[in-house]
């Protein structure tokens, strides 16, 4: 038995599943394997320093996997922003033909990607801005809810109550995102409206995620619990994995009339990402979801994708057509 869905047949994957963008995990390492695995995953373009080097990295994943993959493109407000033209260029000219984009005004982008036959998903965090996206043309939608990692929006809307409402108003193919980890979460997503999963932090938590083996041991370790909420008085909220620097960012917010500047240096990405790398989970604040309370081991991408599918099916068939009398 296959899974069969909207995004399966849209996507041309077996499984209805994703590795969303992850900054600086989002490598070819990981995308190739999820891919192998018959699931979709996406590069993260802002993890690579230059367009160049993404180009690159697109080269190095095709060189692992002759599967369907995609990069993700983050487009956010900032004071000197990234050339987010040239990435664009660079996801183009190698011909790439799936994109996930996700945060502020994505119409330029849509407008550019479509121009050239690529399939764009749009993550959003809102049913508003779902619908906005769909008016803009995109092929499908990642609906994130509350209990993702990184920015859930202010609504605080959890998945159970996210996922039906919007695919009640959403016509394209959409797929859940926020919490997803097993076969459980899967067939609710099904059961909820949506199309698929997108999942970030499970993933993380597999052999071949190009992080440091002691952030897999904590998500293991970490209850559903073990997250928190910063930039919440900033009115720009982050989840996090809760550890000694989130603590910090979290108490200078409580003390009141916190400012970014207050924050900057606890929170800078170059920090997190040196712990990543060293291995050190309190050296800056890292991105995970509150599925940390579902992981239980490190599989390999693909034992973790067979596992899902295969239970996932043997839900469907057996213990929910076991109670239609």
């Amino acid at each position: 038995m296959a899974i069969k869905t909207r995004f399966t047949e849209l996507f041309g994957v077996e499984h209805p599943i994703a590795q969303g963008g992850m900054q600086w995990v989002g490598k070819a390492e990981l995308v190739a394997a999820v891919a192998n695995a018959g699931a979709l995953g996406f590069l993260t373009a802002l993890t690579q320093p230059t367009p160049e080097a993404l180009a690159k990295e697109i080269a190095r994943t095709r060189e692992m996997t002759d599967k369907p993959f995609g990069v993700n493109l983050t487009i956010l407000p900032a004071m000197t922003p990234p050339p987010y033209a040239e990435y664009r260029a660079a996801i183009i000219e190698s011909g790439i033909k799936i994109v996930e984009t996700a945060g502020y005004k994505p119409q330029e982008h849509v407008d550019h990607f479509k121009a050239h036959g690529v399939k764009v998903i749009h993550k959003c965090t809102a049913v508003r801005h779902a619908l906005s996206a769909e008016r803009m043309g995109v092929d499908a939608i990642s609906i994130d809810g509350f209990e993702c990692a990184g920015h859930p929006g202010e609504d605080d809307i959890p998945g159970l109550v996210l996922i039906p409402v919007a695919a009640d108003k959403v016509k394209i193919p959409m797929i859940a995102s926020g919490g997803f980890g097993d076969a459980r979460g899967l067939v609710a997503a099904l059961a909820l409206g949506a199309d698929g999963v997108n999942m970030g932090t499970r993933f993380c938590a597999t052999r071949e995620a190009p992080i440091h083996e002691n952030f897999k041991r904590a998500m293991v370790e970490n209850d559903e619990r073990g997250t928190d909420l910063i930039f919440r008085t900033l009115h720009n909220t982050a989840r996090v994995a809760r550890n000694a620097i989130s603590q910090q960012v979290v108490a200078i917010e409580r003390a009141g009339g916190a400012k970014f500047e207050d924050v900057a240096e606890l929170v800078k990405g170059a920090r997190g990402r040196e712990g990543l790398e060293s291995g050190d989970v309190d050296h800056g604040v890292w991105t995970a979801g509150m599925v940390q309370g579902l992981i239980h081991d490190v599989p390999t991408v693909r034992e973790l994708v067979d596992r899902i599918v295969s239970e996932a099916e043997a839900l469907i068939r057996g213990r929910l057509a076991g109670m239609v009398s």
